[in-house]
């Protein structure tokens, strides 16, 4: 089992709602980190191709796409996980991403699971020459700001 980063959040949503909240609305609420920049060229625009073998793509302001990951599980409601990397990383390396949606009374447990970044070398550009529990507290609060943002947004939307 691989270092893992978890947060979570409780939402007032029913799992259904925060689900399709944090897929079809990730344009939104995502808030780009300089940090954890998805490409050289900052994260661009997110959208989800929902369904298992969908991707999460970064359109960006050039007019390119990046393929952020591949979604391996899309259980609207209940849970959703993909591959995860960074345009920095080499041909076949990735991180994993898993969120889960779980009721608690009237509201929603939102928790984000990142993984993998202890197979990221230290030196690589993406991990900026942190020590891995360094790396892993910064990139957990850079979840808990896009998680605070998925909380607004819900407020927003009145779900």
């Amino acid at each position: 089992m691989s270092a893992a980063v978890i947060v979570s959040i409780r939402v007032d949503a029913t799992p259904l709602r925060a689900f399709e909240l944090f897929t079809e609305q990730i344009a939104e609420w995502w808030r780009p980190n300089p940090l954890f920049a998805l490409t050289p060229r900052g994260d661009g625009q997110l959208r989800f191709e929902p369904g298992e073998g969908g991707r999460l793509v970064a359109m960006l302001a050039n007019g390119k796409e990046f393929e952020v990951g591949r979604i391996t599980v899309w259980k609207p409601g209940e849970r959703l996980a993909l591959t995860w990397r960074q345009a920095t990383f080499a041909p076949g390396q990735s991180t994993q991403l898993e969120v889960r949606f779980e009721a608690v009374g009237a509201q929603t447990r939102v928790t984000v699971e990142h993984r993998g970044w202890d197979g990221i070398p230290k030196d690589h550009v993406a991990r900026h020459g942190f020590d891995l529990m360094l790396f892993q507290r910064r990139l957990a609060e850079h979840w808990r700001v896009l998680l605070t943002a998925v909380e607004t947004r819900v407020r927003a939307d009145g779900a």
